[in-house]
C-alpha cells in the first residue's frame, strides 16, 4: 500500500515537473527562432541562401513538422534547426561578409544567452 502511495505521489509531481519543463522548452525554441528572424544575418541552406526571416519560417516549419523531435531545446538544434533532414547538410550563417558559422554554434551560445537572462530574473 505505501508502495502505491508512493507511485501515485511521485507520477503526480512528474506530471506538473514534466508540463512545466514542456512550457520552458517551448519558450526557449521560440526564442531561438526569433533571434534568427532578428538576427540580420543570411541562411545558407542545400547551397541556397535565405534571409533571416525565411530562416525563421523554415524552422518555424520543421518544428511543426518534426515536433516529436524536440523535447529540449538542445535535440530542437541537433535534430531540426542545424541541418537539412533531406541531405544531412549543416546549415550556416553569415552575419559577417564571408564569415560562416554553423548554425548549431550559433544556437547553442543564443540559448546559454537565454538561460542566463532567465536565471537572473
Amino acid at each position: 500500500m505505501i508502495h502505491l502511495v508512493f507511485v501515485l505521489l511521485l507520477s503526480f509531481f512528474s506530471t506538473f515537473t514534466f508540463a512545466g519543463n514542456s512550457e520552458i522548452v517551448e519558450h526557449e525554441i521560440a526564442y531561438l527562432i526569433h533571434a534568427v528572424e532578428q538576427s540580420g544575418c543570411t541562411f545558407h541552406r542545400n547551397g541556397e541562401i535565405h534571409d533571416a526571416p525565411s530562416a525563421a519560417d523554415h524552422l518555424r516549419l520543421k518544428l511543426r513538422r518534426g515536433k516529436k523531435f524536440a523535447d529540449s531545446a538542445e535535440h530542437f538544434i541537433e535534430r531540426l534547426a542545424s541541418k537539412s533532414s533531406w541531405t544531412g547538410k549543416a546549415y550556416h550563417l553569415e552575419c559577417q561578409p564571408g564569415e560562416l558559422m554553423m548554425v548549431e554554434s550559433w544556437m547553442i551560445d543564443k540559448l546559454i544567452e537565454y538561460r542566463q537572462q532567465q536565471s537572473n530574473k
